[in-house]
């Protein structure tokens, strides 16, 4: 089964395998040699590693206060700070340069990026403070290591899974992303291939360059298996104690303060923006049917991806779990590479295989549906597999030892238990798809319109009051996911002892 679906994932490599091979290895060779190609590798793999240092830094430090210390409302900055992902990372961009026509270019890229993906780092990162035992931080204390010390040398090394995990998530969205990127008027490695496939209708082209896309993809899953993510963190014996909130002193203004200021960029920006150009758009003629048809398919295709995706996540997230191989390894990490594609490049795979192998579903629901579970798979498989985690050894043994059936025992223990998880990884996968774009201006049925398609046709034409309801009813379907990916990551909150 997990087989199966991996090979279903990564149709589109095959695909993009076959275009390019079209072109030969002459053309190809020569489009390699290319001054631009070094310009976009430069591009995308400085504002890569930028980045994604950058929301390592903010997430660690932001959940670090949240559930290590004793800043004072710790629930509200908790929601507040996982609030940006409700806001697409395309709409992030027009709330920027439509008030600030000068954020553009890298540093604008760098600046609109953090502020959009660094929730994927705070929440993990805060999950496993929240379910860390104090033992081990009360050990160093005692044999005379400092509160820096033991931040360094024990609750960092704690985190260390869910920083690679978040990390290698903003990493791949990094890779893959277009909207933003043609809002901020920034040239990578995505922006190029969907102006080859859509203004110059070159595919083997595009299919090189999305190649190197893919191998640049591969060096950031090996970086990431390098960082040992996949060791458990659970205590194995006796219970957790909740570790208790270090006094901040005469440091809880400036951490308020921080925190305040990251909230203000990340959320408040994009916030106000909307609310701005949506005032301002009052006088354009904006049907209210256009919006309600437009957000009743957005929800339509983003529950049904998120169902297919988390439903085909679980047998391949148990067989990693529970098969420590190197087939087990490479089935896992194979399905992240489609997280790098390009929308537009899923979007034809799925077009070439439907109308060889299954004519009847083209231009029908179904094939955006399957991109979107092609395309968001990964974000439902990380869910899975960090829950699958927190599992405890010997769990399954000890039910199938009393006579339950492997199938029962999946059914009555394991799922159960990563229930959380699956909750995450269908929010996730809802959140992402009902403000995806290009895969969906290429997979939609005929006259079907999203929210994103919508929004996208009015900010072609500069058009942002126009544009700003369909943003904000976007923001506003996403923030219940938001609300229940918070509550599934982080939980019930721990009592802490003063």
């Amino acid at each position: 089964m997990a087989g199966l679906v991996a090979l279903l994932v990564a149709c589109p490599l095959l695909f993009l395998g076959l275009q390019a091979g079209q072109s030969g290895w002459a053309t190809a060779t020569r489009l390699l040699q290319r001054p631009l190609i070094a310009t976009l590798l430069w591009h995308t793999v400085s504002l890569t590693a930028l980045v994604t240092a950058a929301t390592l830094v903010v997430g660690f430090g932001a959940a670090y206060l949240v559930e290590r210390t004793d800043l004072p409302g710790r629930r509200v900055w908790t929601v507040a700070l996982a609030m940006p992902l409700a806001v697409p990372e395309f709409v992030h961009g027009y709330c920027w340069v439509s008030l600030f026509p000068s954020v553009q270019g890298y540093w604008g890229a760098a600046l609109v990026m953090t502020s959009s993906l660094y929730p994927l780092v705070f929440l993990p990162v805060a999950a496993t403070l929240r379910r860390s035992d104090a033992a081990a931080e009360e050990v160093a204390r005692s044999l005379g290591h400092g509160r820096l010390a033991t931040l360094w040398r024990v609750t960092l090394p704690q985190t260390r899974p869910a920083l690679a995990g978040g990390a290698l998530l903003v990493s791949l969205y990094l890779l893959g992303e277009y909207g933003a990127f043609a809002m901020l008027r920034f040239t990578t490695f995505a922006t190029a291939i969907y102006t080859e496939y859509e203004t110059a209708f070159d595919t083997e082209s595009a299919s090189v360059l999305t190649l190197v896309l893919v191998a640049l993809a591969l060096l950031v899953v090996a970086l990431d298996a390098r960082s040992a993510r996949r060791g458990r963190v659970v205590r194995e014996g006796g219970t957790a104690r909740p570790c208790a909130p270090q006094p901040l002193g005469h440091w809880k203004a400036p951490a308020t303060a921080a925190l305040a200021a990251v909230v203000a960029v990340t959320l408040g920006v994009p916030v106000y923006a909307l609310v701005y150009w949506t005032a301002r758009g009052n006088s354009s003629t904006l049907p209210s049917t256009s919006i309600l048809s437009a957000t009743a398919a957005t929800l339509g295709y983003a529950l049904a991806a998120a169902t297919a995706a988390t439903a085909a996540a679980v047998p391949v997230a148990l067989y990693a779990w529970r098969r420590a191989t190197r087939l087990a390894r490479a089935v896992e990490r194979a399905v992240y590479l489609t997280r790098a594609l390009p929308g537009i490049a899923v979007a034809l795979a799925v077009v070439f295989f439907a109308i060889r192998y299954a004519p009847a579903v083209y231009q029908q629901p179904p094939m955006l549906v399957a991109g979107y579970a092609v395309l968001f798979f990964p974000l439902a498989l990380t869910a899975v597999r960090a829950s699958l985690t927190q599992v405890p050894h010997g769990v399954e043994d000890a039910a199938r030892s009393l006579g339950v059936r492997p199938l029962a025992v999946l059914a009555r223990v394991t799922l159960p238990l990563i229930l959380p998880g699956l909750g995450a990884a269908f929010a996730m996968v809802a959140l992402t798809a009902s403000t995806e774009l290009t895969a969906t201006l290429l997979l939609r049925p005929t006259g079907t319109e999203t929210l994103a398609t919508q929004f996208w046709a009015y900010t072609t034409d500069l058009s942002w009051g126009a544009a700003a309801p369909y943003a904000a009813v976007m923001t506003a379907l996403s923030i219940p996911a938001v609300v229940l990916l918070t509550r599934r990551t982080l939980g019930t909150p721990r009592t802490r002892k003063a």
